[in-house]
């Protein structure tokens, strides 16, 4: 049986940056800050609902951001009636496990009613799954967004895993403690073997965010395809390398 939230119990109101950097950098898989204009908090409430002078307990749960995306060309690559300011990226969503297998969906939900009670200026929404942490985007499809794909190719460059049950770390990440990411330059600096496989192009998903009137001339107006939802890709071990150290330690 499907256990589903009750969203009786939740409430979403915009956080401040530090309070959800905090929760971003602790719990979220990435454990990466990022671009932030907008943070929403999400409240589940725990007890006292009935207290008459007293205002109910709560804790926060979740954390969704949006931020200004880093191309300045966004907009525009996703229709010529959306400029750079009219649209944001969703960059960053958490919640605690336990309350619901529908409480994602409910969350972003809300957060585009907040959005566009509070930002009405934008049109449009943007956000990428990585296929590299097991994402096709389920979250995405679930709420609707439109999928333009991903070319289903492979990046230039690699990602990176220094333990074997590990996750798998992108070459920027690495690059401030190395000063590259080039395996063979970090065969060198190493005194462990580490794992390598090429970096899998992200699933590009787009919301429309306008109202009924702007979203009918932006869905016209659209410069990618829309196309089916993808389904995940597991990793196949032939796409990943192992390397061992070369000439000793860092």
């Amino acid at each position: 049986m499907t256990n589903y939230c009750d969203t009786s119990k939740l409430s979403i109101r915009q956080i401040d940056k530090p309070t959800a950097k905090k929760m971003v950098v602790k719990y979220h898989y990435s454990k990466l800050w990022t671009k932030c204009s907008v943070a929403l908090g999400l409240f589940h409430q725990t007890g006292n609902e009935h207290a008459f002078f007293d205002e109910p307990e709560e804790k926060m749960i979740g954390v969704i951001v949006y931020g200004d995306p880093i191309g300045r060309l966004t907009g525009q690559s996703i229709s010529d009636e959306i400029k750079r300011t009219e649209v944001l990226e969703l960059t960053r969503l958490f919640i605690h496990d336990g309350y619901g297998s529908n409480i994602e969906s409910w969350f972003i939900s809300q957060s585009f009613n907040w959005l566009r009670k509070n930002k009405s200026e934008i049109k449009a929404l943007i956000s990428y799954a990585s296929p590299v942490e097991g994402h096709s985007g389920t979250i995405y499809q679930a709420t609707n967004w439109i999928y333009q794909g991903n070319n289903n190719r492979w990046n230039d460059g690699w990602i990176f895993k220094f333990e074997e049950d590990g996750r798998w770390i992108h070459g920027r990440t690495i690059f401030p403690y190395y000063k590259t990411n080039d395996p063979k330059e970090i065969q060198k600096q190493v005194d462990k073997p580490f794992w390598i496989r090429k970096e899998l192009q992200k699933h590009r998903y787009v919301y429309i965010l306008a109202g009924k009137k702007v979203k009918k001339k932006i869905m016209k107006t659209l410069k990618h395809e829309t196309l089916p939802y993808p389904k995940s890709r597991d990793t196949n071990e032939s796409d990943i390398i192992r390397l061992e150290p070369i000439n000793g330690s860092r």
